[in-house]
């Protein structure tokens, strides 16, 4: 593989090629709820399904794919919010990613070098978690293969109307391996699943090595990559205090089940992952937190009575924070609610600021507009992805 091909600006794409949102009656969604109460020791209540997106991501994390990974840190939430403001029907989505990783040498050939990394999930904080923690490690990139494990081992939603997509990114011929993309991407699409391909090289490339038949195939996308791009991020005076309300916001979880200390725990760690990574990055985490998007109602108890998936007298006080344990109902019951309000009031500061910070950002683009040069990549393939998702009755509202 070649080692001086960089592979910084693939996740914008890869990330922002399926934000889209579909309805889902079953699949991921369903376990999720179900699993939440059931390491509660509690009963789960009837909740009407909301718009869902089911994203597949497999990510090449062969030797030479560093920059990859980088860029899959810096990118995670600005994408997350660009989507965030969609609607199907007047209704939010409900955002679920799996995570893939192959081409990687420290995956078994008896798999084919591909590793599920994540299954279909709505816990944004995990996708976090398992990004950074990615290693690469050279070896056989084999789409193929990646593209057939992803389409027969997660949960996809059986509807038609719902939006389902795999984004695939690597720089190695689309035709290797023993999986041919030409079975494994129309089984694909016979679930209809959509496939996008991002090939890490220069277009001619890319169609040669057939990146662009595999997206022809599967009814999507395709983009290539330029090797040496890096999506910039524009910092803004109001970064500072919408990470300071992300930050506040942690104080208004209250994690409830077997593994819910251990998902809060995980929370401040992937803010502290993000604030890493650039202070704008830090800032993109809090404004994805502040988002219907950031749904943590698997171990949550203010989300997970918002969205009916667990009534309060159904959790056990062995299952609640300690603090919570010695309260009787009617304690818990008003705490729940101070929190709930104040977690509301928070967003609401954030978004207002948000406000601020973009209309900042568009005021600095403008100056750093250069004439001579292309549409980027990212812009070019997210309107690809609106499209997709128009034609499935999705709705984005216009950047103020």
């Amino acid at each position: 593989m070649p080692q001086s091909r960089s592979r910084r600006a693939v996740l914008s794409l890869f990330l922002a090629a399926g934000l889209a949102m579909p309805t889902l009656a079953g699949g991921a969604a369903c376990q999720e709820a179900a699993s939440a109460a059931a390491a509660a020791g509690a009963k789960p209540t009837e909740a009407k399904a909301a718009p869902v997106v089911q994203l597949a991501i497999l990510l090449d994390t062969s030797g030479s794919m560093d920059g990859l990974i980088e860029q899959a840190k810096a990118q995670l939430w600005s994408i997350v919010n660009e989507f965030a403001t969609s609607k199907r029907e007047g209704a939010r989505p409900r955002l679920e990613v799996a995570l893939y990783q192959y081409g990687n040498d420290g995956i078994s050939a008896n798999e084919q070098h591909v590793q599920m990394l994540l299954p279909l999930t709505s816990d944004l904080d995990a996708v976090s978690e398992k990004l950074f923690s990615l290693r690469t490690n050279g070896g056989s990139e084999f789409c193929g293969a990646a593209i057939d494990k992803a389409t027969r081992e997660l949960s996809w939603s059986g509807s038609a109307s719902d939006l389902k997509i795999i984004v695939i990114a690597g720089n190695e011929p689309f035709t290797q391996g023993s999986i041919d993309y030409h079975n494994a991407v129309p089984a694909a699409v016979k679930k209809n699943i959509i496939i996008n391909t991002i090939f890490c090289g220069n277009k001619e490339e890319g169609e040669k090595t057939n990146w662009k038949d595999g997206a022809v195939l599967g009814e999507g996308a395709f983009a290539n990559i330029d090797q040496n791009s890096q999506p910039p991020t524009i910092a803004t005076p109001h970064d500072g205090e919408i990470t300071a309300m992300g930050t506040k916001l942690n104080e208004t979880y209250i994690a409830y089940g077997v593994t819910g200390g251990q998902s809060k725990a995980r929370q401040v760690e992937q803010d502290n992952n993000a604030a890493s990574v650039a202070p704008g990055i830090a800032a993109q985490r809090a404004v994805s937190k502040g988002s219907a998007l950031y749904d943590n109602s698997t171990w949550d108890v203010v989300d997970a009575l918002e969205q009916k998936k667990v009534a309060l007298k159904d959790i056990p006080k062995e299952q609640l924070p300690k603090e919570m344990q010695s309260m009787t109902f009617e304690e818990r019951e008003a705490h729940v609610k101070k929190l709930t309000e104040q977690r509301k009031e928070i967003q609401k500061k954030i978004g207002e600021l948000e406000a601020k910070r973009q209309a900042f950002i568009a005021e600095e683009r403008k100056k750093q507009v250069d004439a001579s040069k292309p549409e980027s990549l990212g812009e070019a393939f997210l309107k690809a992805v609106r499209e997709q998702a128009k034609k499935k009755g999705y709705e984005f509202e216009a950047k103020k």
